[in-house]
């Protein structure tokens, strides 16, 4: 009966307007291990290091880095990338034992056996666009003063500490209890921004200064949802759901952080 329902469920969020697909269409936060490839090993290779030129072109030490793991028509009114997370420049060890310079990233992933729950992840460019619906980056470069803070961050215990693990596709940034990736790369920048790592001035001041994008769904829907997708909760929306993304970052970082820059990357 469970079963039949969540089929039902998908039918009814498949054939309306609104574009909410369960979950994944919201976030596609699971590691490349669960994403089916919808490109060849070759092209993800290439885009991955045309990305790469263009961070290093610009200098940018750490930025932030978002992907489309799902087609943009269905993907909710006010969202285009599916995931987001740190691009750091770093030194990369192969598997040979060679140490080259590069980029890594720093995920926020939910497990793939458990969507509810997410671990922070680092991995590396090709294996952030291996399973992607469409060949498309968004990068915010901070300014270089934010990029300085931001090291700091992620090489201390704060950066874990801002963890959450109980993980809703539709975490509201205002609130504490769930948290995505988008949102984990809010509470991390403002940590740099203000310099502190105490979540609650950190909400507090999300609160005050950023604009979050409303989660344009049919209440009934999302009441499903959230009763038969474990990766979809409104335990944390008090109000009408709103949650972070990568536009609404760019946002905020362009209001606030004088010298930051939003580009798009996209197949030669």
């Amino acid at each position: 009966m469970r079963q039949l329902m969540k089929v039902l469920l998908l039918f009814i969020l498949a054939s309306t307007c609104d574009h909410i697909a369960v979950a994944a269409g919201f976030s596609s936060s699971s590691s490349s291990e669960a994403e089916q490839p919808h490109f060849k090993a070759e092209q993800i290779i290439k885009f991955s290091k045309k990305v790469e030129k263009t961070l290093a072109a610009k200098g940018a030490r750490v930025a932030i880095l978002a992907r489309m793991g799902r087609p943009a028509s269905e993907l909710p009114e006010g969202m285009h990338f599916t995931h987001v997370a740190f691009v750091v420049y770093s030194e990369i060890t192969t598997k040979d034992g060679r140490k080259l310079p590069g980029y890594a990233i720093y995920n926020l992933y939910q497990q793939n056996d458990h969507p509810d729950i997410s671990d922070l992840v680092q991995d590396y460019p090709v294996d952030f666009f291996s399973g992607v619906a469409e060949l498309e980056a968004g990068i915010i470069i901070p300014s270089a003063e934010l990029q300085m803070r931001l090291l700091e961050v992620i090489s201390s215990p704060t950066y874990a500490a801002l963890h959450d693990p109980h993980y809703s596709v539709i975490a509201n940034p205002y609130t504490l209890g769930r948290q995505n990736c988008t949102e984990f790369v809010l509470d991390v920048t403002n940590a740099a921004i203000y310099r502190t790592g105490d979540i609650n001035k950190i909400k507090a001041n999300e609160k005050a200064y950023f604009v979050a994008q409303k989660v344009n769904v049919n209440p009934f829907k999302l009441m499903l949802g959230s009763m038969f997708s474990k990766e979809v909760s409104t335990a944390d929306q008090p109000g009408e759901p709103v949650t972070a993304t990568f536009e609404t970052i760019g946002a905020y970082l362009g209001k606030y952080d004088q010298g930051s820059e939003i580009l798009n990357v996209k197949p030669d």
